[in-house]
């Protein structure tokens, strides 16, 4: 089992990190080491003023007007740093997630998603009522970028593509020490709610189901998950997984074959141990 590279787990990993105490391109080395992620890992921080977000180093600015998810895949797949404000974003669904928009009556009430993805208002309303969001007023900016550069130092919350058996194993390390039952919920379409939206406005590391529009605009691959969660969860789970690793629970997973008996398998994970 080799050592993890990053500062140990902070006592309470929803608080955020110092800025300078966390080294981040060790530490994405250490989630490709033990995950072998295809896509770049990256955080996400609110500004409360537009002048903090263009202090950012090398930001880049949108030309066009996008949605959330393309701002998100900018930094996930182009490994940009880029700055918006609400001006920048495409209606007030994306904008209202993370806090830059109002989350007032007329967005409240669905109408714009009726007859969309739901068949009446009160679906919509009731879908847009169930949203994880950030509360508006205090936030007039936001940037993303890749972890490693360091720019965002720290992030609000990080954001992790991978597919299914990389998430489990992710999950499976933060669950190896001081262990509880995560829950994530499904809003359905505008899923960034669950990922990003909840992990900013619960501090909570939030798993989610890529929704068409994250699909669609943001580039995400048809068999990726994304969990997002405040940095200070990272190196518990990198931790956990080099744990697990030691007892030879690791990314990839070795099928095992589903004819032959199991007995021998499970006796490497399960059996006497020295």
């Amino acid at each position: 089992m080799s050592e993890t590279s990053v500062a140990p787990p902070s006592p309470d990993p929803a608080e955020a990190p110092a800025p300078g105490s966390v080294d981040w391109p060790a530490l994405v080395a250490d989630l490709n080491r033990l995950l072998r992620l295809r896509t770049t890992p990256i955080g996400m921080k609110l500004f409360e003023t537009v002048e903090e977000m263009k202090a950012v180093p090398r930001v880049r600015r949108p030309s066009a007007v996008h949605t959330m998810d393309q701002i998100v895949a900018q930094a996930a797949r182009l490994s940009w740093t880029v700055g918006i404000t609400a001006e920048d974003l495409a209606g007030p669904q994306c904008g209202a997630v993370v806090g830059l928009l109002p989350q007032d009556d007329q967005w409240r009430s669905g109408a714009h998603m009726t007859g969309v993805w739901f068949e009446t208002i009160e679906d919509a309303g009731a879908h847009q009522r169930a949203m994880d969001v950030v509360p508006h007023g205090r936030y007039r900016a936001l940037a993303v970028s890749p972890l490693a550069a360091g720019r965002l130092d720290p992030p609000d919350v990080c954001l992790v593509y991978g597919t299914p058996g990389q998430m489990i194993m992710l999950i499976s390390g933060l669950q190896w020490s001081g262990y509880r039952k995560l829950e994530f919920g499904v809003v359905g379409e505008s899923a960034c709610a669950d990922s990003w939206g909840r992990a900013l406005s619960t501090r909570e590391p939030s798993l989610s189901l890529p929704c068409f529009a994250e699909r669609r605009y943001g580039g995400v691959l048809d068999d990726e998950l994304l969990l997002a969660t405040p940095p200070g969860y990272l190196p518990r789970a990198i931790a956990g997984m080099e744990r697990l690793a030691g007892n030879g629970l690791r990314y990839p997973i070795p099928q095992y074959g589903i004819q032959g008996d199991a007995r021998a398998g499970l006796g490497i994970s399960y059996g006497p141990r020295d």
